[in-house]
């Protein structure tokens, strides 16, 4: 694998640790980076490692999201053929823009991976907001260094789910004391430290970072005035480094504040060691919060327990190795601190040295690999492993896909792969009962989103796994929670009404069909219904051009991409783990499109499998047909405005409204008065329709 890293901060030698990582892991890694950047509040110069294939490159600006390249080595490196082109800037950056142009004019292809920190919902005025949107669109997969960072690039238009891999650390460099080489005599020993905290009633806490007020000092102040144990050593530099005496006066404590200006980067790991207790108290503002705390995570590397705040992403970073407090509350942060270098100094150490590890670069690029293996759509390795019976469908042997044709055929027997069922039920257990009886000797969960005992029973009778939601959240939620407790990792997924049956020999042949195409995202069979008539699976994905052709009688024209509906679907594995699960803002319908439309975005098909078939009944558990109806046409509404926009939505409305009012004109009796209502729900909204509807249920 190739991989072409574009990251202004790789210019700070200790970052390039990633790409030293995936070098170590097989991955040709070629960096372009700023040549000299500000680091920490200083001017670093790149001076590559030898055997690094690193280029520093002019960069005009100093601002991380308003800097350009010099576009030249940029131009010479895209020239080159790569795997993967991984911009390690924000979305919203002008240098992530520029580089996206330089790809579009180089008229190179590789699949593009962003990065993102950015943790607050922030609305960029123009281009700013246009850069974003369009890198987002462009992009198949994106690595993020916190949650929260993670769900907002989905919630602006990211197609797939953006990974959390944390910044990394080395792990050579923070150690603790004891396992410094010997004759460094003079650095503490950290765990002689922390035993010995409690008999000699001093604490030494320590800030590392920059001095302003969001990063907690005066908390931390308040809180040395709180508890007379705690002593604070100070580094860094910033706006508040000149009042700090004078503050520490104020509150009492100057005689316990040790103010030590800027670190040297190497003489970091030498300064957590001297501390019994690294204080991480940052305030949270309307601008900005913690993204990650890269410290926190050095300081535990170094076996020195951290207390932090619950701003940003720190809880994430902290939590469950250090001690997490309320931002801003002094009583519980000098309480903490005492008790971090005191009563559970021990237990801190140890749950600190496991986040430091998963936190270490090799660690991280294992992380990156596994990213990239999932935008170029490879195989994991859990997902090649077989089932633990090596019966069911995955064993049986059939025929291979056609990869000429939208629509799957079978030919030579394909090796066997595991297939997890998952059935979303809400009533009907007899319904349930047909569903599950051909399946049962597979791995299946049934999500009950009734909660009734009947299908809990059922379950337990023919022993597949039964999971209650405690809430009705729709199929979207459903299948989400089948897919968040997994039986077997890595395995295909089968979706299965509780009103469609179909056999373990039908599933065998779907699975085959599914992996004799690299491209295939999802498959399912032919349908038909109780009387054998056959019903239409593939369809269309919904587009404001694709409703007006309908609407003029011109849909033999439509060039739309195609999905299966889901009422039978097999999922790949490699799809669901570049996209995630479903988006539960669908309650019921379009949630199979949406997902179809995101995974075609990132560059996969979908087929049907005419050799496979299953019968489904039909909305045999959907109950009043005009609610059905309205919340089809609100999903079809949800789904045209997140993937074309309010404009998008209402070019779509008209055209459906227009259709179906030339259709009540022209046709009579029950086709006219469908037509009608049609108009009735495009004229007054569908999402609103759907609102009356739920409102109505629940007085009801």
């Amino acid at each position: 694998m190739r991989v072409l890293r574009v990251s202004h901060s790789a210019v700070v030698d200790e970052w390039r640790g990633r790409e030293r990582a995936l070098t170590e892991l097989g991955v040709e890694v070629a960096v372009v980076c700023a040549r000299s950047w500000h680091a920490g509040g200083a001017p670093v110069e790149l001076e590559p490692r030898e055997g690094e294939r690193v280029v520093g490159a002019r960069t005009f600006g100093r601002h991380p999201a308003l800097f350009l390249y010099d576009p030249r080595p940029l131009w010479r490196a895209l020239g080159e053929q790569w795997d993967v082109l991984d911009v390690h800037e924000e979305p919203f950056a002008l240098a992530t823009a520029e580089v996206l142009l330089l790809r579009a004019l180089r008229r190179s292809r590789p699949p593009v991976v962003l990065y993102t920190a950015q943790n607050l919902r922030k609305r960029y005025p123009v281009p700013f907001r246009w850069f974003e949107r369009s890198a987002l669109r462009a992009a198949s997969g994106v690595s993020a260094c916190n949650t929260e960072a993670a769900r907002i690039v989905e919630a602006k238009g990211f197609a797939g789910r953006a990974r959390v891999i944390p910044l990394g650390v080395d792990l050579l460099r923070f150690r603790p004391a004891a396992a410094v080489a010997a004759g460094d005599a003079g650095r503490a020993d950290a765990a002689g430290r922390a035993d010995a905290t409690g008999s000699n009633d001093t604490v030494t806490v320590g800030f590392l970072g920059r001095l302003v007020p969001e990063k907690g000092l005066l908390v931390l102040l308040d809180a040395l005035a709180r508890e007379p144990r705690l002593r604070l050593r100070i580094g860094g530099t910033g706006p508040l480094g000149a009042d700090l005496p004078s503050l520490a006066q104020s509150a009492g404590v100057a005689d316990r504040v040790e103010l030590l200006g800027a670190i040297d980067p190497d003489d970091i790991p030498d300064f957590l060691r001297s501390l019994d207790v690294l204080a991480v108290p940052s305030l949270p503002t309307p601008s900005w919060t913690e993204q990650f705390g890269r410290v926190a995570v050095e300081a535990m590397a170094c076996g020195v327990p951290v207390v932090s705040s619950d701003a940003g992403a720190l809880p994430d970073v902290v939590g469950g190795a250090g001690i997490v407090v309320p931002a801003g509350d002094v009583p519980a942060l000098a309480d903490a601190l005492v008790d971090a270098a005191g009563p559970r100094a021990a237990e801190l150490r140890a749950s600190g040295a496991v986040r430091a590890e998963e936190c270490s670069w090799t660690a991280v690029g294992r992380d990156y690999l596994d990213l990239y293996r999932t935008v170029l759509h490879e195989a994991s390795a859990a997902s090649l492993l077989p089932t633990e019976t090596g019966t069911g469908p995955a064993a049986d042997t059939g025929s291979a896909a056609d990869a000429d044709s939208e629509t799957a055929t079978t030919g030579d027997p394909m090796p066997a792969r595991p297939v997890e069922v998952i059935v979303v039920a809400y009533g009907s257990p007899e319904l349930l009962r047909r569903a599950l009886e051909p399946v049962r000797e597979l791995p299946v969960t049934v999500v009950d989103n009734s909660s009734m005992p009947e299908i809990a029973a059922l379950c337990a009778e023919l022993g597949v796994r039964y999971l209650d939601p405690g809430r009705n959240g729709g199929f979207a939620a459903g299948v989400n929670a089948g897919l968040a407790n997994r039986l077997v990792s890595g395995a295909d997924v089968l979706l299965l009404n509780p009103d469609a049956t179909i056999s373990a020999h039908d599933i065998g042949m779907l699975e085959r069909a599914l992996r004799a195409r690299d491209d295939l995202a999802s498959v399912g069979p032919a349908q038909v219904d109780e009387q054998g008539r056959p019903a239409r699976v593939d369809w269309w994905l919904p587009s404001p051009s694709g409703t007006w052709l309908e609407a003029l009688g011109l849909a033999r024209l439509r060039r739309d991409p195609s999905f299966v509906i889901g009422s039978v679907l097999l999922l790949r594995a490699e799809a669901l783990a570049q996209l995630g699960g479903f988006d539960e803002r669908f309650f019921l319908y379009a949630e199979e499109a949406d997902w179809a439309y995101r995974a075609h975005r990132l560059g996969w098909r979908h087929a049907g499998v005419p050799q496979a078939r299953a019968m489904h009944v039909g909305a045999g558990t959907g109950g009043d047909p005009r609610r059905r109806e309205a919340h089809f046409h609100a999903s079809q509404e949800r789904y045209l405005r997140k993937h074309f926009g309010a404009l998008g939505w209402q070019w779509a409305r008209l055209g459906q409204w227009l259709g179906a009012s030339a259709r009540a004109i022209l046709l009579p009796g029950d086709r006219g008065q469908a037509a009608r209502r049609r108009a009735a729900l495009y004229r007054l909204g569908p999402v609103r329709v759907e609102a009356r509807f739920l409102r109505e249920r629940a007085t009801t």
